[in-house]
C-alpha cells in the first residue's frame, strides 16, 4: 500500500472531520445542556458551527416541544456532542415520547424551568453534603494553594 492511501484512511481527530456531516440533519448538545436540532451549513478551524433551519427542543419528563430558532451559530467550545439524525428513522415517534403543539409551549416552559429550579437545588445539595461529609473542596478552589 502507498502512503498516500494510507493517509486517506486515517480517521480525522479535528474539526475536519465535520466534513461529513455538512448539509445534514445533526442533533447539537450544548454545555448548558440545551439541545438544537437543524442543518448543519458550515464550519471553521475553532469547530464554531452554523444551523440553518434550527429548533431548541425543551423537554421534560415524557413531552417535549420546539421552540423555532432559525439560523443559529455555536461556539465551538460550547458544543458536548453533535450526532447526525437519521431521517428515516425521525419520522417514527417513539411510543413514550408526546410531541407537544406549540399553543402548548408555555406550559411546558414553566414546567421546564421548575424542573431545572429542582435539579440546581438538589446539585448544590449534593455539593453541600460532600463539602462537610467527606472533605471535598468547593468548586473553583482547587488550584495550588497550599
Amino acid at each position: 500500500m502507498d502512503p498516500d492511501s494510507i493517509l486517506a484512511h486515517v480517521a480525522f481527530t479535528t474539526s475536519g472531520s465535520l466534513v461529513d456531516c455538512i448539509d445534514k440533519k445533526v442533533l447539537i448538545i450544548l454545555r448548558d445542556g440545551r439541545k438544537l436540532i437543524g442543518v448543519f451549513r458550515s464550519f471553521d478551524q475553532f469547530a464554531n458551527l452554523v444551523l440553518q433551519d434550527a429548533v431548541e427542543r425543551i423537554a421534560v419528563g415524557n413531552r417535549y416541544g420546539d421552540i423555532p430558532r432559525g439560523l443559529f451559530l455555536v461556539r465551538g467550545e460550547n458544543v458536548v456532542l453533535l450526532g447526525e439524525i437519521d431521517l428515516d428513522r425521525e419520522d417514527i415517534p417513539h411510543p413514550a415520547a408526546v410531541p407537544l403543539p406549540p399553543a402548548a409551549l408555555p406550559q411546558l416552559m414553566a414546567a421546564h424551568k421548575a424542573d431545572e429550579a429542582a435539579k440546581r437545588v438538589a446539585q448544590a445539595t449534593r455539593e453541600r453534603l460532600l463539602r462537610e461529609q467527606c472533605g471535598f473542596s468547593p468548586e473553583g478552589t482547587e488550584g495550588d494553594g497550599y
